[in-house]
């Protein structure tokens, strides 16, 4: 007698329910990845700085030749005020065997990290030392006239042990450093430290440029026609900071 099998909704839901159940059991589970063979996490590059600006005249300086004999090879060692005097097409002492390693916006620690690849590497016979700008605007930190005359004193004694004559230039006047709006007019710490300069300048037999008196104005500032703005020269001023340069080199290589 055949078999009457009896359906009903309940039924059949049960059963798919019970079936779908059995074939989700024999799905295999995926296996943990061991902490071994997660994926490394890199980190983002770090970018390097160049606090000294060992690398802006790297290439430069390998390809400058030894001087030639009897040249009288000299360097601007500075800041903007340096660097500027050879940007925008501005004459530096055409013909004359004199290399700019002026950089813009640095103190005098920046300044004596780099001396060695960019001063006595370079075998000049003088160095034009102009510095201490940015040491009273704080660019690289609060610094005392005391710490900035000591990082002068010390590029001078490097020159010194290598056979190098030392001019040791003036701050040049300002009564604003228009990037330190917040700073107050700095015009008699300019001229304390100027004071400092050439008291140790004439101590030890350095030479002395003063820039500083020949564009002062009546305020203390840079005068109006030699500048660019507060503190930097404009070409009116480089042609007055150029004879004064050239006296005093040829001052230094007249010592023995």
């Amino acid at each position: 007698m055949p078999i009457k099998l009896s359906f009903t909704a309940t039924g059949i839901a049960t059963a798919l329910l019970i079936s779908g159940g059995f074939a989700l059991s024999q799905t295999p589970v995926p296996a943990p990845v061991p902490p071994s063979a997660a994926p490394v996490q890199t980190p983002p590059a770090k970018k390097v700085q160049d606090w000294a600006g060992l690398g802006r005249y790297r290439e430069e300086n390998a390809q400058l030749p030894a001087p030639a004999a009897g040249e009288n090879r000299v360097v601007f060692m500075g800041d903007s005020i340096t660097d500027a005097w050879k940007q925008e097409g501005r004459p530096f002492f055409p013909g004359k065997p004199y290399v700019n390693r002026g950089i813009s916006g640095q103190t005098t620690p920046q300044m004596l990290i780099r001396f060695r690849p960019d001063v006595i590497d370079r075998k000049p016979k003088v160095v034009v030392i102009l510095a201490g700008t940015n040491d009273l605007a704080g660019n690289t930190g609060p610094m005392t006239p005391e710490e900035t005359l000591g990082n002068l004193m010390s590029m001078a004694e490097l020159a010194q042990a290598n056979g190098i004559r030392v001019v040791l230039a003036s701050v040049l006047p300002s009564i604003k450093f228009q990037w330190r709006p917040d700073m107050p007019n700095p015009a008699d710490r300019i001229i304390a430290m100027n004071a400092m300069i050439k008291d140790y300048a004439v101590k030890h037999g350095l030479t002395y440029l003063d820039y500083h008196s020949a564009m002062v104005d009546a305020e203390k500032g840079l005068k109006h026609e030699y500048a660019e703005d507060m503190v930097h020269p404009n070409q009116a001023g480089y042609d007055v900071m150029a004879p004064l340069a050239e006296k005093a080199i040829a001052q230094a290589l007249s010592q023995p």
